[in-house]
């Protein structure tokens, strides 16, 4: 982890959890409030539904809230969608965009990645926007050109002067418990790292590069850790108060 970047644990609960899961919210806040003082930003990232709550609940121990992803538009005939400001309205500080779950699931390509996270930025939210390759250009070699490429096209130039987060996310490796190697993240973070400052220059050397894909308690120490490594963005570990907090400890 690059020590002059203040890390940063985001939460990302897609689409699971009702009212109830909650009780896991105070817990967390439980945890960060009576033990060690995290030391690093924590962001939970749940379904719209109960953004409201989780920054009403996360506030009082520091969580801050984010939305899961926006629409490219500030308002209009978009039936089902949620802008950035509506987001920010709730509560939210941050937002997701580019998920490879949003770039499979809703075909969404590097344009569109793109406007959502001009879009955030314009309503005073902090985009997180998401890079990573999939099993089958991993093994052919072809990983470092495809983050590159959606680096290149997915990040707005208002991240000169703009908090634009990026993470890192290996789509093999999510959810399904595999990571990649420590010399693998090292090296992939290093490349980012590389692409951002020769863009944006010293901007370039203090924007967050976050690690997800199957971070978990028992991996977390050790993939924090790492060089470039600015945080991470959780999902299944992030539901449960006592697996998210240990990932949080980690740093």
């Amino acid at each position: 982890m690059t020590t002059t970047i203040s890390p940063l644990i985001a939460g990302n609960w897609k689409m699971n959890c009702l009212r109830g899961l909650l009780d896991e919210l105070t817990a967390l806040a439980g945890m960060l409030t009576t033990g060690e003082a995290p030391r690093a930003i924590v962001v939970i990232c749940p379904p719209a539904t109960i953004l409201s709550e989780v920054a009403q609940l996360g506030a009082i121990a520091g969580i801050q809230a984010g939305g899961q992803d926006c629409h490219a538009q500030a308002h209009g005939a978009h039936t089902g969608d949620i802008s950035a400001g509506m987001l920010a309205d709730a509560g939210a500080q941050y937002v997701i965009v580019g998920h490879s779950e949003r770039r499979a699931d809703h075909g969404e390509i590097d344009a569109q990645v793109l406007a959502k996270a001009e879009a955030a930025i314009g309503a005073g939210l902090k985009p997180i926007v998401c890079v990573g390759e999939t099993e089958a250009q991993r093994d052919s070699g072809e990983a470092e050109t495809v983050v590159a490429a959606q680096l290149a096209a997915s990040v707005p130039d208002a991240a000169g002067q703009h908090e634009v987060i990026v993470a890192y996310e290996p789509i093999w490796a999510i959810g399904t418990g595999r990571t990649p190697t420590v010399q693998d993240i090292t090296h992939m973070h290093a490349a980012i790292r590389q692409q951002l400052t020769a863009r944006f220059a010293e901007k370039g050397l203090t924007m967050r590069i976050l690690y997800g894909g199957s971070l978990k308690p028992q991996n977390a120490r050790k993939i924090l850790a790492v060089e470039n490594v600015n945080g991470g963005l959780v999902g299944g570990a992030s539901l449960l108060a006592k697996d998210f907090y240990t990932i949080i400890s980690s740093v």
